[in-house]
């Protein structure tokens, strides 16, 4: 049994303890809200009940790292760190060990925001860090892929799709921020993708040494892994597509709006000055 086989099934032992032990925490307590789940909402691919039980795990993680006055940034570091480590060893064929690293990266970038609001230590600084952040780790895991698949023009360009997916959903979340209009709620926003890759890798690295033969020249494809680059190439860019029409009819409507109450505002101002008129040309 290879080393990266061995930690694949270790990590899904730990994910499974984890579910088990919220599973017993519902039956006993009931589910454990949190106020930035509630705000960010659930969506067709992420149920809210996995996002609190996430957030319930790693409140105590935080807590912990609190204590040791780790700070924030630190902690962004950190999951940045991770996050090259998954794509190198994705590059080299390697997914288990690249699911690992890009779990605890994901579980970092988590946790950067939790201890941030914990410590006092939240910024608008401390955000671009963390939005910085988020961008770079997805970039290192697909450009690792496209590494990866670069002998198969067509596995590789499924990871640059999703890649392309990827960029614009976070691109149009920016622009309507920017544009001071409620960012639209859709599919496959960053913890959704985070997931299914990490997924895809950590199911490529059980499936591969028992159903998959290194090719010749490249090794194995990693079908669960080119599944999730396919699911995220799909809707990602599918959903990308929506925001921003979404965002510009959001844009049509209150530049139509302004223009409405521009024209009442000068047919006020011109029934004003009419009325003013016609008073003073009487007392003439």
């Amino acid at each position: 049994m290879s080393v990266d086989l061995v930690y694949t099934l270790a990590l899904f032992g730990v994910v499974a303890v984890l579910v088990l032990a919220y599973s017993l925490r519902v039956l006993l307590k009931g589910r454990a809200q949190n106020d930035r789940v509630d705000k960010q909402g659930a969506s067709a691919l992420l149920s809210k009940g996995a996002m609190e039980g996430a957030y319930w795990f790693l409140q105590p993680v935080a807590d912990f790292l609190v204590f040791c006055k780790i700070t924030p940034n630190a902690v962004s570091f950190s999951s940045l760190g991770f996050g090259f480590l998954a794509g190198t060893c994705l590059a080299f064929g390697h997914f288990g060990f690249a699911a690992i690293f890009a779990t605890l990266s994901a579980l970092l970038d988590s946790l950067d925001g939790i201890v941030a609001r914990m410590s006092g230590l939240s910024s608008d600084a401390g955000e671009v860090l963390d939005a910085a952040v988020d961008r770079y780790t997805e970039f290192f895991f697909l450009a690792g892929l496209v590494i990866y698949y670069h002998e198969v023009p067509l596995f590789q360009g499924l990871a640059l799709l999703a890649l392309l997916g990827s960029f614009m959903v976070s691109y149009s979340s920016a622009k309507a921020e920017a544009l001071q209009v409620d960012p639209p709620k859709g599919a496959m926003r960053r913890p959704e993708r985070a997931i299914y890759l990490t997924l895809g890798a950590a199911l490529s690295g059980l499936t591969i040494p028992f159903f998959e033969r290194d090719h010749d020249s490249w090794g194995a494809a990693g079908y669960p892994m080119l599944m999730a680059l396919a699911l995220v190439a799909l809707l990602a860019n599918l959903s990308a597509i929506t925001r921003l029409w979404d965002i510009a009819k959001s844009i049509r409507a209150r530049e139509a709006c302004e223009k409405k109450r521009l024209a009442e505002l000068q047919a006020n101002l011109h029934s004003s000055y009419s009325d003013t008129h016609q008073n003073t040309h009487q007392r003439v």
